[in-house]
């Protein structure tokens, strides 16, 4: 029988595994020349398998989950017009001489939790199930404001008697029936933890393990800038997109990092190496139906406000659709996190490791603020942010804050040639 082995291609440069987000395809799926076989996850970027023949799906590599390295065995087909005995666990000869395939584990199905041995006289029924039990029984319990439902009855065809009740209260009852309609719930869902969400879970571990983080929220007065960005907005032209906070804070953070380039860095720790960037590639932390992505706006430094506020929304788009390239999730210098209306007070972000600093940005909301003489409606946005205390000593932490505080303070300045 002629089959055909696919391997796991080179996904990236310097890549060395790659995981399995989804299976397209099963053992005894007949598939031809470009039919997806799977989609696979590396770096946050997404990358589907086409088959290059038509055959028979005869083995899987793996379960949803796993990682497999680059250049080993993917997918076993049976060439079109040969015999076919699908597998599922066993490896074709030509991957043994590869190396071990992964074996497919169990997978992760709901289970319910683990309980202790139940007492003879407790029960868990079903929530529809009316026990059996003497109108005296019922008088009882309900008196005793116990529900009969917690009770697994010895009687005869498991009937509640008197006895039980008895034993039911003597092991401590609640005193308290529950309302009608309720009850107990013991389902466990366990789900595994697969794509997306397992690579922010390793990036956030990695984050809190290996960078000392200290964090520092100051407030912002943003009246004259919500008034400028209001005014700007009217009179936008109909190509350019609505402007935000961001572009405004992208273009101070522009002008801050050329007075303290040591913000615009990235920490080799490992080998003791700072890198400055005299390019600034904004990581922009977003929110997608498939979890956290960092979308990066490359050279900042080189946008005004509507090209910033366009490729902002552009990038955004992208990783909310997954479409977004490997280059576009990856090379950040600095990142903004902003959590738009939801923002809260503060907040304390986590670097985007190897970064050195992350800027949070939280929700406007109208404060009476004292001016001298009265208090005042202002428009306040507090900025929280955190920073690799390796590198960057509290008081630069503070001294750059302060200076984005004043840009957006008299946006005005933002705008001002250097």
């Amino acid at each position: 029988m002629a089959d055909f082995v696919l391997r796991m291609p080179d996904v990236g440069e310097g890549v060395a595994e790659a995981e399995i987000v989804e299976w397209h395809v099963k053992p005894g799926d007949v598939v031809r020349e470009d039919t997806v076989l799977a989609a696979v996850m590396t770096d946050k970027a997404t990358v589907e398998i086409p088959s290059p023949v038509a055959g028979t799906v005869t083995w899987l590599a793996g379960e949803i989950g796993d990682s497999i390295a680059v250049k080993a065995p993917l997918v076993r087909i049976a060439l079109e017009g040969e015999a076919v005995e699908p597998q599922t666990a066993a490896a074709p000869a030509e991957a043994k001489q590869a190396g071990p395939l992964v074996e497919p584990p169990p997978v992760a199905v709901a289970k319910p939790a683990s309980v202790e041995k139940p007492v003879a006289s407790r029960a868990e029924p079903e929530p529809a199930a009316k026990p059996l039990a003497s109108p005296a029984v019922r008088r009882r319990a309900q008196e005793a404001g116990i529900d009969l439902r917690q009770l697994r009855g010895t009687g005869p065809a498991g009937r509640i008697i008197h006895e039980d009740l008895d034993l039911f209260l003597s092991q401590g009852a609640p005193s308290t029936a529950p309302a009608a309609g309720l009850a107990r719930k013991t389902h466990v869902e366990a789900v595994k933890v697969t794509g997306l969400r397992r690579r922010i879970a390793d990036k956030m571990a990695l984050s809190v393990s290996r960078i000392p983080h200290i964090t520092y929220v100051e407030e912002v007065d943003v009246t004259d800038l919500e008034e400028l960005r209001a005014a700007m907005n009217r009179e936008r032209k109909p190509d350019q997109p609505k402007l935000t906070v961001l572009p405004f804070l992208m273009r101070a953070l522009v002008r801050t990092i050329a007075e303290q380039p040591a913000l615009n860095a990235t920490f080799d720790d490992a080998a003791g190496i700072v890198s400055r960037y005299s390019a600034v590639h904004i990581g922009i932390a977003t929110q997608t139906p498939a979890g956290l992505t960092v979308p990066v706006v490359r050279h900042a430094e080189a946008r005004g406000i509507w090209d910033c506020a366009t490729e902002l929304a552009r990038v955004a788009e992208a990783a909310r659709t997954g479409s977004a390239q490997r280059d576009e999730l990856s090379g950040s210098t600095i990142t903004i996190s902003s959590l738009g209306a939801l923002g809260g007070i503060a907040s304390t972000p986590l670097i985007n490791h190897p970064e050195v600093a992350i800027i949070g940005v939280n929700k406007i909301v109208m404060r009476p603020v004292w001016d001298g003489s009265q208090f005042v409606p202002r428009r306040m946005m507090n900025l929280s942010s955190s920073f690799d205390h390796r590198i960057i000593d509290g008081w630069d932490a503070a001294t750059f804050i302060q200076r984005i505080k004043a840009l957006l303070e008299t946006p005005a300045l933002i705008f001002i040639d250097t």
